[in-house]
Parts: C-alpha cells; structure tokens; sequence
C-alpha cells in the first residue's frame, strides 16, 4: 500500500484562493462518497479530539448542509452552505463559518482517478477577501484538513467507506 502524505495547501498571489491538494488509497467514488454521506462526513471531518454533529445533510445540486463542531473544550462552532452542483467527479458548494456569516467562500473539489484505485483530490476554495482567505490561512485550518483526511485514510483502510 502506499503511503500518502499531507495535503499541499497552496494560497494563489493573484486571486484570493486556497487550494488544497491531497492523495488517497481509495477510489473516485468512495472519496465522493465520504463527502457526500453525512454518517461518514461526521466521522472523519475536523482535528482529532473534535466532534462534529450534522444539523441537516442533502447532498444533491440545490441541496443544503449544516453541520456544527465540538473541539475537546465543548466549544461549539457552526458551519453552513449549499450544494449548487454534485456529480460523480465533482462538488461545487458555498461554505461559510457561521462566526463569520458575511464570509462566503466558494468551493469546487474534483475527484481525479489516479488508477490502481487512487484518487487526487482538488479542492478550491474562493474568498471573499484576501484579508478572508489570509485569516483562514492563519487560523491553523492545516490541522483539521491533515487530521481529518488522516481519519479518512483509516476509514479507507478499514472498509468503512
């Protein structure tokens, strides 16, 4: 089996984008999968040590999704958006951290078959602001987005998605 490493997470100079870049043992459809089934979402999204409870989940182009995290303090944290388009090789949504409801981002992430069932995960995400974009860059996101695709690969691994 190969071992995948962390995400590259890359900030564009020119437009205020985050892109992430992230390799997975798993095929397109089970990395579709454990981000469009809300059982599975919940298990693998957010650092370790976090909860994270799904408030409503439908996962279809005009669908709608909220979710909220708990860190290990008990501090809860909401997040919301919308589904505009999902296919077998495609998410495009709208994300906002509801601490921060005038920040919309909006996000595409596509699901490259690498062969021998791997897949290359891009994800885009488009801010409002580079002011937006830059504070997330600070906000130590890199933890949650490494640790929850660490939490992915073992659900991979295990056959759970």
């Amino acid at each position: 089996m190969t071992t995948i490493s962390e995400a590259t997470i890359e900030a564009d100079e020119k437009v205020p984008v985050i892109r992430i870049t992230r390799d997975f043992n798993a095929t397109p459809a089970q990395v579709l999968r454990a981000h469009t089934d809300p059982e599975l979402y919940a298990r693998w999204v957010g650092p370790h040590g976090s909860v994270t409870k799904i408030d409503h989940w439908d996962a279809r182009t005009g669908g709608s999704w909220r979710f909220v995290g708990v860190n290990e303090g008990g501090d809860e944290f909401g997040f919301r958006g919308c589904f505009h388009e999902v296919s077998e090789h495609r998410i495009v949504q709208t994300f906002t951290w509801e601490g921060q409801p005038e920040g919309v981002s909006l996000e595409t992430l596509t699901f490259e078959d690498l062969g021998d069932g791997r897949t290359r995960l891009h994800a885009q995400s488009l801010c409002d602001s580079f002011e937006e974009r830059d504070a997330w860059l600070r906000s130590g996101m890199e933890v949650g987005v490494n640790d929850g695709y660490a939490k992915l690969d073992q659900m991979l691994a295990d056959g759970s998605v």
